[in-house]
């Protein structure tokens, strides 16, 4: 800072205050010390600058994969906003581990951020803790909940199996096959799938559950594994549109006629599902719109703005096409 200021020809104090409180520096003091940081490629130590201001002008984001379109699409758009804001994002891949997710959040709170995006409402007891008494603006997307750590963002997963069975109902199936990934949103929405298409129709679903993430793969042994079990027609229900896009190719491959043998419906509405043969019905969640109304919560709590509510309901909708 000291070489700066000798660049800039003003002292120390004042590439300090620039720094940290440049609407107290003129604008063309501004402009001197912005070329001279330029010059030298000085980065500014913004965590010692946060013990002094108190904000560090980072978010932290945590999701459990990076490579999902879901979650990446999400995260797009929220970036967008806190960048338009002035913040900057770190972002942290948790998998589907509560153990991952407190290791990652124990790191990111060492970075002093102003605020935490966290993927879902299902932490562990050291996570919370760490949490609450980091005593910062904490925004849970992709669930809700009556009780939130601060702020959820999401739909309600129990309300979308539930409605993905209503929806199979009335499109007149009498037998399910679930194919479903085990994380614990799926979960959820797997049983209340099979719950509300059980009550609906007196027959139970058959399942073909994995621990692992979903995949195109693990779809097409899903519906290998689901005939084999006893599924001869009806309705899959699959717990991501990989899995409905594997189950597509699978049934194609043994020459089911699709809806006509078995209709197949996914959840998520990639940016695929439109496109695939045939087109794949699909639970829609408008991710732009999580993204940013994420994005516009965090950076109003950080800010000490009032929100009207801490739990938001974004819903759903299911996209009918072909497939069923």
């Amino acid at each position: 800072m000291e070489t700066i200021g000798r660049i800039a020809g003003v002292s120390q104090v004042t590439v300090s205050r620039a720094m940290n409180d440049p609407e107290k520096v003129s604008a063309k003091t501004l402009q001197r010390i912005h070329e001279a940081i330029e010059l030298t490629g000085y980065v500014p130590n913004m965590v010692a600058g946060a013990l002094a201001s108190r904000r560090s002008k980072l978010i932290a984001a945590l999701v459990p994969s990076i490579t999902n379109v879901i979650y990446a699409d999400m995260m797009q758009y929220f970036i967008n906003v806190i960048r338009e804001s002035g913040y900057h994002v770190l972002m942290a891949e948790t998998g589907f581990s509560q153990d991952e997710e407190q290791a990652v959040i124990s790191t990111m709170l060492s970075r002093r951020p102003d605020g935490i995006l966290l993927t879902g409402i299902s932490h562990s007891a050291g996570s919370k803790r760490m949490l609450l008494g980091a005593g910062i603006p904490v925004i849970e997307v992709w669930d809700i909940t009556e009780n939130p750590l601060d702020v959820c963002i999401g739909f309600s997963h129990i309300k979308t199996g539930e409605e993905m069975a209503r929806y199979a109902f009335m499109k007149g199936y009498e037998h399910a096959l679930i194919v479903s990934a085990g994380d614990e949103r799926a979960l959820r929405r797997k049983d209340a799938f099979a719950k509300q298409f059980g009550k609906l129709t007196g027959n139970a679903p058959t399942e073909v559950l994995y621990n692992n993430p979903a995949t195109i793969e693990r779809g097409r042994k899903g519906l290998a594994s689901g005939l084999e079990k006893g599924f001869k027609n009806g309705i899959v229900m699959c717990s991501s549109d990989l899995l409905a896009h594997g189950i597509l190719i699978e049934a194609q491959s043994r020459g089911l006629r699709i809806p006509e043998d078995i209709a197949v419906l996914g959840f998520g509405n990639q940016n695929f599902s439109a496109s695939t043969l045939p087109a794949l019905t699909s639970v829609q969640v408008d991710r732009s719109h999580l993204g940013q109304q994420a994005a516009q919560a965090l950076i109003a709590r950080i800010e000490n703005q009032p929100l009207p509510t801490n739990t938001i309901d974004i819903g759903f909708e299911i996209i009918e096409r072909a497939s069923t």
